[in-house]
């Protein structure tokens, strides 16, 4: 069931919903993601914000940091823990904005930032939302 809001979704509201995501998204990634970790923040840190070459913290609704699939060996020591990032306030921003389902929204960055841990293109990306 999806949430109404009086007011803005907490953090805690969002990873609830990211959860509720994760379920729902398509058997090509989610066999795949049992041990990546989600993540809520209202923005992305200042380094992100540095690397991404970002100009305000806005422009960056998730992101995916670790080593794609595409890139990983068996031989390779571990780097720590993959993990996506749900930025909270670009988030509903960005959903205010645009009046998109907000549900639909989190679905839609999760499976973005998903598809860049298996090193999928953006076109390819679109193909597995659409199925």
């Amino acid at each position: 069931m999806k949430a109404k809001f009086a007011t803005a979704p907490t953090l805690d509201d969002l990873e609830a919903i990211g959860r509720e995501a994760l379920k729902t998204i398509p058997e090509t990634l989610s066999r795949h993601v049992k041990n990546v970790v989600l993540r809520v923040e209202d923005f992305p840190d200042e380094e992100t914000e540095r690397e991404m070459g970002l100009e305000s913290p806005f422009e960056l609704l998730g992101l995916y940091r670790g080593v794609s699939l595409n890139r990983k060996s068996v031989s390779d020591m571990p780097h720590g823990i993959d993990m996506v990032f749900l930025y909270r306030r670009p988030l509903l921003d960005y959903w205010c904005e645009t009046g998109e389902d907000l549900h639909h929204l989190v679905r839609h960055v999760l499976i973005h930032e998903i598809g860049h841990h298996f090193g999928f293109s953006d076109e390819d990306m679109e193909e597995i939302e659409e199925s």
